[in-house]
């Protein structure tokens, strides 16, 4: 079992090498080999997992070797239990991603396979990482394939997505990279300018708990670590490439980006961000739940009037985050453990709504609302199945949507009951979008869109039913057993918290404050007034033809 964590990390890689020289035609045989072979591995991590060393917050299966030894940086790898909840769920997503694919996706088959098993080993590679320079490298490598993912095999306007997907999350990136530099530096410099353990996460935990950085540089050092893991959440208002990512992305690209790579910044915020800079989370934590609560109301108003069914559920993303980003930063248990069911039932719940919006997109090439309609009574189980994932989202009780969000409410109850009350009224807002999207493309009469189809519209397939039956099992599963996995996470948890309370606040200018609140405000008025703007330009010319004729 020693080197099971590098198997399940190195395995896709392998994968998609072997793809790389095999015939073109065995191509989608051969990556859906590699990552069932890769999930498998990641349930017997989950089986080797020693849940009583989790209690303590002990990481499990290390792999350590010297890297680049001049700098102290390592290729340390290791598991503890909310990374080891997180590389399940990307393996799994991975194969059932791959598997949906088989359809849709008919042309550059072996360069899509090979994109997607390196996006994989990127991915399980981030939540393993136990050296910031590693774990800086798999945040980097995530970037590549994804981008080659939706330009390469996305909709019509998929140069336009990836290039501000791009640019977004590079200047994070980058910022975040400077920010560990500087960390690394200000650690070798405390220890007589030795660089063993500078890259070291768990010997910088223990510095940043016992010595901590000085003040100046956690309030640095933090901000662009936010900036980074803010974008990939995505955290209002650095939300803007989601949206156009999404609807231009194939279907599993949309189910892999949800479902796994949004979870790479709230991974980043409980394993690093707030570790290594406890005080100054706990300086910025009071703005950051402000930012929370807006991109909750934000996403669900914004997803209430969308036309476009993929990009409804794209914007949910965008407030079904804001839970998870409120419930880490309330800095108590119950918030903490909402958070993290949070991160899983979103990856579960949204990722299976992306690949309903693909099987019917498949049969319409279309996804306006306004042309659906009565699909219930042609596609009684596509119907049912997407019934089921909507109540889900919605937060159904005994689904485990509904569990992460109540525990979020718990403990932003705790912090304050206005920030609680306004979260609560966004749930509404919730069953609101969710449920008339849901009533308009089921129930009613047959469109005429629908019905000019013929034959075309069928009903779901077996391995359209085959990738979302895990999905649903777990959901049920999670949400009548909810400490399967709060279980897991108990030591993490609680380190985190321990940490960030042992903290206290650093005095900043109440000035500065105030414009860190204010911003996001006045962004959101101006970006109103300019869509309005740009909208009834749009609408000029239409307006003039129609007087002309």
């Amino acid at each position: 079992m020693d080197a099971i964590l590098a198997i399940v990390t190195f395995l896709p890689l392998a994968g998609a090498i072997l793809v790389a020289i095999a015939p073109a035609r065995q191509a989608r045989s051969l990556a859906l080999g590699a990552a069932l072979a890769t999930w498998v591995a990641s349930l017997l991590l989950v089986i080797g997992f020693a849940g009583g060393q989790e209690r303590g917050g002990l990481f499990q299966f290390v792999i350590a070797a010297d890297w680049i030894p001049f700098f102290g940086i390592q290729f340390k790898m290791g598991v503890d239990g909310l990374s080891l909840i997180l590389v399940v769920l990307t393996t799994t997503l991975s194969w059932i991603s791959i598997l949906a694919s088989f359809g849709p996706i008919k042309e550059r088959i072996k360069e899509y396979m090979i994109s997607f098993l390196i996006l994989e080993v990127g991915m399980i590679g981030v939540f393993v990482a136990l050296d910031l320079f590693l774990f800086y490298i798999f945040w980097e490598i995530v970037l590549v394939p994804m981008y080659l993912i939706i330009g390469i095999w996305g909709g019509a306007n998929r140069i336009y997505a990836t290039i501000k997907f791009v640019l977004y999350t590079l200047v994070g990136s980058l910022l975040m990279l400077v920010a560990i530099l500087a960390t690394a530096f200000a650690f070798q410099a405390a220890h007589g300018g030795s660089w063993t353990g500078a890259f070291d996460f768990v010997q910088l935990r223990e510095f940043a708990t016992t010595s901590g950085f000085a003040d100046g540089l956690q309030l640095a050092a933090f901000l662009a670590f936010f900036l980074a893991f803010a974008i990939k959440v995505p955290m209002f208002p650095f939300h803007t490439w989601l949206p156009d990512a999404h609807v231009e992305a194939p279907t599993a690209g949309s189910v892999i980006l949800a479902g796994v790579m949004l979870k790479l910044g709230a991974y980043g915020f409980i394993r690093f961000a707030l570790p290594l800079f406890p005080a100054a989370a706990q300086t910025f934590g009071p703005a950051i739940i402000v930012l929370s609560l807006i991109a909750i109301i934000y996403g669900a108003i914004v997803a209430l009037v969308q036309p476009d069914l993929k990009k409804l559920v794209a914007y949910s993303s965008v407030s079904h985050m804001g839970f998870v980003t409120l419930g880490i930063f309330v800095f108590n248990q119950q918030g903490m453990d909402g958070a993290i069911l949070q991160i899983v039932n979103h990856g579960l719940i949204t990722g299976g709504l992306f690949l309903l919006v693909g099987v019917i997109y498949e049969r319409t090439h279309d996804r306006t609302i306004a042309k659906m309609g009565g699909l219930a009574a042609v596609t009684p189980v596509y119907a049912a199945t997407f019934g089921f994932f909507v109540f889900a989202s919605a937060g159904l009780p005994t689904l485990s949507g509904f569990v992460g969000e109540f525990l979020v409410l718990v403990g932003a109850f705790l912090y304050s009951p206005v920030v609680a009350a306004i979260a609560t009224f966004c749930m509404i807002l919730a069953a609101a979008y969710l449920l008339w999207m849901y009533q308009r493309v089921v129930f009613g009469e047959l469109s005429d869109f629908l019905r000019g189809l013929g034959h075309h519209l069928t009903d779901m397939s077996p391995t359209e039913i085959l990738t979302l039956a895990p999905l649903g099992a777990l959901i049920v599963l999670f949400g009548v057993f909810p400490s399967l996995l709060l279980d897991l996470v108990s030591g993490s948890v609680a380190n985190v918290l321990r940490d960030v309370a042992s903290a206290t606040p650093i005095p900043i200018d109440p000035t500065i404050a105030l414009i860190a609140i204010t911003l996001p405000i006045v962004y959101v008025v101006v970006r109103v007034i300019y869509v309005a703007y740009e909208d009834a330009r749009a609408s000029e010319p239409l307006e003039a033809g129609g007087a002309a004729r």
